[in-house]
């Protein structure tokens, strides 16, 4: 989404988490609402997106990649939907994933780690429970297991030629526990890996 120019209309609690998820991924984002949450309009005042403190209209659709329709009302999100159909803009209409081009999943992100959990649009708040219970599993150890492991794979890739030679090292790491792994540091992963090259 980096850079993609997208629109959230609507100002409330569910427009502010569409913004903010998109944020996350560097989009350029726009909200169009006559009222908007304290922290949309404090977004704005950063400079973070771009705030039009009014109603939708149709021309506000041009150059948009993706738009969200997340007002209370259900016509002005017809309406949205309609004009989005015409120009060829990704769509998703809050609560209407029969009427989305595409569904948003709950997402964890946690350094390197990045999982996407969806109901296919079914039940959004089963998405954030599921992610939730996830989350908690997903814990430091795994985030600083995936950096150490990242950077052997750069070292194998630079220092072993032979790709099945290299692949059969990372699946040998691979198979070690996360917590091994984690409490043998990169320095002592490099000493297992300095075995297993010699």
């Amino acid at each position: 989404m980096t850079g993609k120019e997208c629109l959230v209309v609507g100002g409330g609690s569910v427009a502010e988490r569409k913004a903010l998820m998109l944020l996350k991924f560097n989009a350029s984002v726009t909200v169009v609402s006559p009222k908007v949450t304290k922290k949309l309009a404090s977004l704005a005042d950063r400079g973070a997106l771009h705030l039009l403190l009014r109603g939708y209209r149709p021309g506000d659709l041009d150059n948009v990649s993706v738009v969200f329709a997340c007002t209370d009302d259900r016509d002005t999100n017809g309406t949205v939907r309609e004009d989005a159909v015409k120009k060829g803009v990704l769509i998703n209409v809050v609560d209407k994933p029969k009427e989305c081009d595409f569904i948003v999943p709950s997402i964890i992100r946690k350094g390197d780690i990045t999982i996407a959990i969806s109901t296919s649009g079914v039940l959004p708040m089963a998405s954030k429970k599921i992610r939730q219970a996830i989350e908690k599993t997903v814990t430091k150890d795994y985030v600083a297991y995936t950096r150490i492991i990242g950077t052997l794979r750069k070292h194998l890739i630079d220092t072993v030629p032979d790709p099945l030679r290299r692949k059969a090292i990372m699946k040998s790491i691979a198979s070690m526990e996360v917590g091994d792994v984690v409490r043998r540091g990169l320095k002592g992963m490099k000493k297992v890996l300095g075995k297993g090259l010699s």
